[in-house]
């Protein structure tokens, strides 16, 4: 297994296909959702990185089983995306490590919030966001991706002393 920083052949379309997987299990997702993760995640990748971004992709036999990234836009503030682990990754603790990696890297950067949108009924998430310092700022259901759902703000705000 390898982490990779930044793109590799096939990660766009793996971690789109974890998200559609995943979000298509749990909540009933359909290809607007997938669609939307693949061009975003991919928009990213291509973009000039400031020094306040960080994307990290788990890489097995040539195939992308995880990732998580931050988007720094700007004022201090870090968006938390594309944060997802294989099923056979999960509970193994690398969510934890690269979770802590993000937000080391955003106290490294200066950034003194990040935030996230999830969705509610992800109890795993919940524990390790909580965890890791970040509260529900906001709630709220949307019908965005073609049913009802509740989706969550998280945010994180660095500690005065840190």
């Amino acid at each position: 297994m390898k982490i990779h920083t930044g793109w590799f052949p096939g990660v766009v379309g793996d971690i789109a296909a974890l998200h559609a997987r995943h979000y298509a299990a749990s909540h009933g997702f359909g290809a607007v959702f997938e669609a939307k993760v693949a061009r975003e995640l991919g928009a990213f990748l291509t973009k000039p990185a400031s020094s306040g971004d960080f994307f990290r992709a788990v890489e097995r036999d040539g195939h992308a089983l995880g990732s998580i990234a931050l988007e720094d836009e700007g004022e201090g503030l870090g968006h938390l995306r594309w944060f997802i682990l294989d099923a056979a990754l999960r509970g193994s603790g690398l969510g934890r490590r690269l979770l802590g990696e993000a937000l080391d890297h955003a106290r490294a950067r200066g950034l003194t919030r990040v935030y996230l949108w999830t969705l509610d009924g992800l109890p795993a998430a919940a524990r390790l966001y909580a965890e890791a310092g970040f509260a529900e700022a906001e709630r709220l259901t949307a019908t965005q991706w073609g049913k009802a759902v509740t989706e969550l703000r998280l945010e994180w705000v660095r500690p005065a002393s840190a």
